[in-house]
C-alpha cells in the first residue's frame, strides 16, 4: 500500500509541477518578473521536503529553537549571531554533514537527523534588523514555504516589526503560522499565560481564527528539564505534518501558493478588464459623438439649403412673373411706343433692369442665408471637435501606473492617451486639416490666407468663403445665361419661348444650387468626422491588442485554476 501511494505522489507532483510550469509561463508572459521568480522559486522546489520558515526578531531565541528542535548534539545554527552579517540557513537532510554556500546571503546545511527526511528548516535573519538582501530572499522562501514557525520572545511578543513581517506572510501569501513564545524560562506563569492570550487575541484580530500558540524553552529542552514546551511541539508536527502526510501536504501547498498566485492575476485581470470595458465605452461614446454631432451639421446643412432653395425660388418666381407680364402683347406695344419718346423705355433696357434686379436681390437674400446657415454649421462642426477634445481629457483611468502585477500595461496605455491628448490639441490648432478639398479648389487663392485663422477657429470663415463663392458662382452662371436669352429677345420673338429658356435655366440652376451645396458640406462634415476619428488610430491599436491579450490571459488563468482545483480535490481525498 505504502509503494501505491508513493507513486501516487510522485505522479501528482509530475502533474503538479507541469501546472506550475504553465503558471510560470503565464507570468512571463504576462511580463511581471516578481510573481516569475516565485513562481520560478517554486517550480525549483516542488521536490523539496515539507519546508518550515521559522521568523521572528533578533535575539527571540530561533536559533536555539531550531537547534533543540533537532535535537542533536551539535549547534546547527549560531545563536546570537551579529545581525549584520548573518545569513539564511536552510537545513535539510543529509547522510553526511555537509555546510554548502550558496552565496553571501545563503547556506545549505545537510544533517543526519531522522526528523529532516520528511521536513526541511528555514532559518532567516531577524525581521527587526533584516538587510535589504537578507528581506528579499527571506521574502522569496515564503511563497514556497509549507509552515511558518514564527518565534516571538517570550517576554514581549508585542514589537512592531514582527507583526508587520506577519502582514506579509498571512495576507499576502496566507501561509499556515504557528506562534511560538521562546524564552518562557525568564517569565513566571502569569505574565506568560497573559503574553499567550496577547498573541492569541493579535492573531485573531489579523484573520487566523484558532491560532496554534506554544510557550516553550530551548536552554531546558537542551538541558533536558522537564516541562521544557517542546514535546506539544512535536505532537504537532507528528500529528499534522510527520506520519507520511508530509509529502502530500507539501503538494497541497505548492497548489494553495500557485493558487494564490492565480487569484493574484485573476485580480490584476479583473481590473485591467475592467478598464478595458471603460476603453470601449469611450471609444464608442466618441464614435456615438461623432456620428450625433455629423446629424446635426447634415440637418443645419439641409436647412440652409432650404432656406437659400426659398429665397431662390421667391427672387426667380417673382422676376418669371414679371417676364410674362413684360412680354405681354399690350405690354410691349406700350413700351415700344414709349420708346420713341424716351431711350430709357426700350424693351433692352427694361430686361437688362429686369436682371440686374435679379441678381441684386438674389445677392442680397442669398448673403443673409449664408451668414446665418454657415454659422450654425461651423458652430456645430467646432462643439463636435471640441467636445471630443473634453472627453480625451476626462476618459476613465481605472489601471494605474502602480498596480503591482500590470503596472506596465497601465504605463502603456497612459502614453497612448497622453499622446492622443497632445495630437488631438495639435490637430485642432492646425488650419490645414479644417480646410477640405471638397470646399476648396486646388486653385482657390482663398486657402493659404487662411492659414492665419488657428485651427478650428477658421472654420466658419471656411465655410462662409467657399459657399458664398460657390453660390454665387451658380447663380452668377444662370443669370449669364438669363442675360444672354434676353439680349436676343426683341418684339418679333415668341414670348412662350423665352419665357420657357427663362424657367429651363431657372430649373437648371436651382438643382445646381441643391445639390452642389448640400453634397459639398456633407462631404466636407463627414471628412472632419473622419479626420477627427483618425487621431484615434493608436488608441484603437492599443484597444485590439487589449482585447487579445486579455482574452487570452483570462483563458490560460480559468484552465491552471481548473487544474489546481482538480489536483486539490484529488489530494484531499489522499489526507
Amino acid at each position: 500500500m505504502s509503494s501505491i501511494l508513493n507513486q501516487r505522489i510522485i505522479e501528482n507532483r509530475l502533474k503538479i509541477g507541469e501546472i506550475i510550469k504553465e503558471l510560470h509561463q503565464m507570468t512571463i508572459d504576462i511580463g511581471n518578473e516578481e510573481l516569475a521568480d516565485t513562481v520560478s522559486d517554486l517550480r525549483n522546489r516542488v521536490n523539496d521536503p515539507y519546508m518550515f520558515v521559522i521568523v521572528g526578531e533578533v535575539k527571540a531565541g530561533k536559533s536555539s529553537f531550531i537547534n533543540a528542535l533537532l535535537e542533536t548534539d551539535k549547534e546547527v545554527c549560531k545563536v546570537a549571531p551579529d545581525p549584520c552579517t548573518d545569513t539564511i540557513q536552510q537545513i535539510l537532510y543529509g547522510e553526511q554533514e555537509t555546510t554548502i554556500t550558496v552565496n553571501e546571503n545563503l547556506k545549505k546545511i545537510l544533517l543526519p537527523v531522522e526528523i529532516l527526511k520528511e521536513i526541511a528548516i528555514v532559518d532567516t535573519p531577524g525581521t527587526n534588523t533584516i538587510s535589504d538582501h537578507h528581506q528579499e530572499i527571506t521574502e522569496r522562501f515564503i511563497p514556497g514555504s509549507d509552515l511558518i514557525v514564527f518565534v516571538f520572545e517570550a517576554k514581549n511578543p508585542y514589537r512592531q516589526s514582527a507583526w508587520d513581517f506577519f502582514n506579509f506572510i498571512h495576507q499576502d501569501w496566507r501561509k499556515k503560522i504557528i506562534f511560538v513564545l521562546q524564552q518562557k524560562d525568564l517569565m513566571n506563569p502569569s505574565d506568560l499565560k497573559i503574553n499567550e492570550e496577547g498573541v492569541r487575541k493579535y492573531a485573531i484580530k489579523k484573520g487566523i481564527e484558532e491560532p496554534n500558540i506554544f510557550s516553550v524553552s530551548a536552554k531546558m529542552e537542551i538541558e533536558n528539564q522537564p516541562d521544557s514546551g517542546f514535546l506539544p511541539v512535536r505532537d504537532y508536527i507528528s500529528e499534522n505534518i510527520t506520519g507520511g502526510k508530509a509529502p502530500v501536504l507539501k503538494l497541497i501547498n505548492n497548489i494553495s501558493t500557485s493558487r494564490n498566485v492565480g487569484e493574484r492575476i485573476e485580480k490584476g485581470l479583473q481590473t485591467r478588464t475592467a478598464q478595458l470595458e471603460a476603453d470601449r465605452r469611450f471609444r464608442a461614446d466618441i464614435h456615438e459623438t461623432l456620428e450625433h454631432q455629423a446629424v446635426r451639421s447634415n440637418k443645419q446643412i439641409d436647412i440652409l439649403v432650404e432656406n437659400l432653395l426659398a429665397a431662390y425660388d421667391r427672387i426667380t418666381i417673382k422676376t418669371g412673373d414679371e417676364l410674362k407680364n413684360g412680354l405681354g402683347f399690350f405690354s410691349i406695344a406700350r413700351r415700344s411706343i414709349m420708346s420713341i419718346f424716351n431711350k430709357s423705355n426700350t424693351l433692352e433696357q427694361w430686361l437688362a433692369d429686369l436682371s440686374s434686379n435679379m441678381e441684386r436681390d438674389l445677392n442680397d437674400a442669398m448673403h443673409e442665408k449664408l451668414q446665418s446657415g454657415v454659422s450654425d454649421i461651423a458652430e456645430s462642426i467646432q462643439q463636435m471637435a471640441k467636445i471630443i477634445d473634453l472627453k480625451i481629457r476626462n476618459s476613465e483611468t481605472i489601471l494605474k501606473n502602480n498596480h503591482d502585477i500590470f503596472g506596465d500595461i497601465a504605463d502603456r496605455r497612459s502614453n497612448v492617451m497622453r499622446d492622443l491628448q497632445e495630437q488631438f490639441s495639435k490637430f485642432m490648432n492646425k488650419t490645414e486639416n479644417f480646410v477640405g478639398s471638397e470646399v476648396f479648389s486646388s486653385e482657390n487663392s482663398a486657402a493659404p490666407n487662411l492659414a492665419a485663422g488657428g485651427g478650428i477657429a477658421v472654420v466658419g470663415v471656411i465655410l462662409a468663403t467657399v459657399m458664398q463663392g460657390m453660390v454665387f458662382d451658380i447663380t452668377g452662371g444662370i443669370l449669364t445665361t438669363v442675360g444672354f436669352l434676353f439680349a436676343g429677345v426683341t418684339a418679333r420673338l415668341k414670348r412662350n419661348k423665352v419665357i420657357e429658356g427663362y424657367q429651363s435655366e431657372v430649373t437648371k440652376g436651382r438643382i445646381k444650387l441643391e445639390g452642389e451645396v448640400s453634397e459639398k458640406l456633407k462631404a466636407y462634415v463627414e471628412n472632419i468626422k473622419i479626420k477627427i476619428d483618425d487621431n484615434f488610430d493608436d488608441f484603437d491599436a492599443m484597444l485590439e491588442m487589449e482585447e487579445k491579450q486579455v482574452s487570452e490571459l483570462t483563458t490560460q488563468h480559468r484552465r491552471i485554476d481548473t487544474q489546481l482545483g482538480g489536483m486539490l480535490q484529488e489530494l484531499e481525498e489522499v489526507i
